[in-house]
This record gives C-alpha cells, sequence and structure tokens, in this order.
C-alpha cells in the first residue's frame, strides 16, 4: 500500500473552487483508492512559519512516497517527491487586476516548485499553454484532469419566479467581465421580459432597470438553492475572460440550464455544449440571449443534450484520474 501526503489546509487566500477541489479528493480518494493509504497534512494558513517550514517537517515525518499539493501555496522546498494542482494562470494573465506581489511570487516560488515536480495537475488544456508560457512548466510533464460535480439522482426542481431570468454564479472580480453582461442584457429588444440574477451581495454598480426586467441578487445560496437556481434558468450566462475550468459551467449543464459563455472561459470538455461568443462583444451576447429567449423550447433541447453529454465529469472521475497519476508518478 502506498502512502499519499495530501495538503488538506483550507486557508484564507484559496478560492471557493479550491476549497472544494481540496474537500472532494479529501472524500472520494479512499473510496476509489483502496490500495493507496492517504495521510492528511498541513496546518496554519499560507506564507507563513506553518506553510514553509512546519508542513515540509510534516511531510518528512509522514512515511508517504509522494505528496499532493492541491493549490499554490507551496513550500519552497518539499522533502520527498510530489504533485501540484495548478487552476489557473489568470493574474498572471491579468497583472493589472492582481495585488502586486502576486506575480513575483509565481515566478520565485510556484515556478520553481512547479519545475522540480513529479507532475503538475490542471483542469484544461488552455492552463497547458500558460503554464509553459508564464512559468516555463515542461508541457510534457502536465496532466490534464476536469472538474466534476456530484448531483442527486432525482431532476433538480427549478426556482420559479415571475418572470424568466438570466443568472450568472461567481465572484465579480474584474476579469469576470460582469460590464459586458449587464451591458448585453440592457440592450435586448424590449419585448423581451428578463431578470438578470447575481449570485452575492447587492451591488450598486448593477444597480439597472430595464423596461421589462431587473437585475436582482441572491446572495448566499444553499447547495440545493444554486441547483434550483440553475434549473429556473432561462439561460446560465459566463462572461469572464478566462477561465481555469469555470465550475459554475459544468454545474449550470448538470442541472439542465442552456449555457452561453465568452469563448475563453469554456473548458475544452464542454465546448460543444456552450454557445459562445468573442470575449467583450457586447452585440454577439445580446444576440445569443435574443436567440435563446425568443425559442426557449430549442434552448432547452440542446441544454438536455448537454446534461446527458456531461454526466461522466464528476467528482469520482477526478479522483480516479487523479490515483491513477500517483501510481505512476510513483512507479
Amino acid at each position: 500500500m502506498m502512502t499519499l501526503a495530501l495538503d488538506v489546509r483550507e486557508t484564507s487566500h484559496m478560492s471557493i473552487g479550491m476549497t472544494s477541489y481540496v474537500r472532494k479528493l479529501r472524500e472520494w480518494l479512499p473510496r476509489v483508492a483502496p490500495d493507496l493509504r492517504i495521510v492528511a497534512v498541513g496546518h496554519g494558513d499560507n506564507f507563513d512559519l506553518a506553510e514553509q517550514i512546519g508542513l515540509p517537517v510534516e511531510l518528512a515525518r509522514s512515511g508517504a512516497r509522494l505528496a499532493h499539493l492541491p493549490t499554490p501555496f507551496v513550500p519552497f522546498v518539499l522533502p520527498i517527491p510530489y504533485v501540484v494542482t495548478i487552476h489557473d494562470l489568470i493574474d498572471l494573465h491579468f497583472p493589472q487586476h492582481a495585488k502586486r506581489k502576486v506575480g513575483p511570487y509565481y515566478r520565485a516560488v510556484v515556478g520553481p516548485v512547479l519545475r522540480r515536480a513529479r507532475a503538475v495537475i490542471t483542469d484544461d488544456d488552455a492552463t497547458v499553454d500558460d503554464l509553459e508560457r508564464f512559468l516555463r512548466v515542461d508541457r510534457r510533464r502536465v496532466t490534464v484532469i476536469p472538474l466534476g460535480v456530484d448531483l442527486p439522482a432525482d431532476n433538480v426542481p427549478p426556482l420559479r419566479r415571475s418572470r424568466p431570468y438570466l443568472l450568472y454564479v461567481g465572484n465579480r472580480r474584474p476579469h469576470k467581465d460582469l460590464d459586458t453582461l449587464a451591458a448585453a442584457w440592457a440592450a435586448l429588444p424590449a419585448e423581451l421580459d428578463v431578470d438578470l440574477l447575481l449570485t452575492g451581495s447587492a451591488d450598486v454598480s448593477f444597480a439597472s432597470t430595464r423596461e421589462r426586467g431587473t437585475i436582482g441578487f441572491l446572495g448566499d445560496l444553499s447547495e440545493a438553492a444554486l441547483r434550483s437556481a440553475y434549473a429556473g434558468a432561462a439561460a446560465y450566462v459566463h462572461p469572464a475572460l478566462r477561465e481555469g475550468f469555470g465550475l459554475p459551467l459544468l454545474e449550470a449543464m448538470r442541472c439542465g440550464a442552456p449555457v452561453i459563455a465568452a469563448a475563453t472561459a469554456v473548458p475544452t470538455v464542454l465546448r460543444a455544449h456552450a454557445a459562445v461568443y468573442a470575449p467583450g462583444d457586447i452585440d454577439a451576447l445580446r444576440g445569443l440571449l435574443a436567440e435563446l429567449l425568443r425559442d426557449p423550447a430549442s434552448a432547452r433541447a440542446r441544454a438536455a443534450a448537454a446534461r446527458g453529454a456531461t454526466a461522466e465529469l464528476t467528482w469520482e472521475l477526478t479522483a480516479r484520474r487523479t490515483a491513477d497519476l500517483y501510481r505512476c508518478v510513483a512507479a
């Protein structure tokens, strides 16, 4: 039985997607890989002594043959062979939207750690290109393992509202390009009666109305409420200029929502199942939205096909492929 040390920290710098990834690996790896002994390691936060000194000491004492660091928050020196997951390099694409220290940290710390790794895991082909371009990682040592979702077997009950609605789920960082979404929605023909809903707290910068529709905010939703919001949406719209995987895209598809997204936000495994437009193109997005709203039956038929085609993209599959990589690099 091979011992695998998994960094299970949930820290202040981790995104919701990173945290979900770590939790799902902890849940699924013991179930799909009984030949692996999983040892949980990691304490403290990021950029502290617990990370840079404490974690390497834990790894050295763990007896593990291999370690998995599932985020870019890594010790500079590691005492045993390891793999690292990098979901995206968005902050290097858009340095104008990131803190000044992010670029130097990735180049001085993350880059060297990745180049010494036995393997690097990422979610989509686009990030393979980014790893090579920004951090000089040999693309032959990068493995793409898509993310997944776990949904109940029964159909998700849709959210019911007085008007049809478009939905966006996620944070509102500048690269998400929500201004394009709001502008395309506002420019829809007046006869199309539709709201625009966003998760998270109310934001006055999006306080806008149309003749037949308004912008609303759903707050923080439970998993069940979020699934219902996806299921009831006339469309899920993801205007981001760049994504690693864009987990809400897959969540929306698996809940039966038609998906419209900027072309650069859609991972390879989902590209055939989303209607895409050139990032930042308000007119193109408005046209796709109008077409969908005028023919909801066709949109729902395409969404049903997408739901079936993406059924295999589960967290179980993510964990199985990850365990296969452990065995390969430790052989």
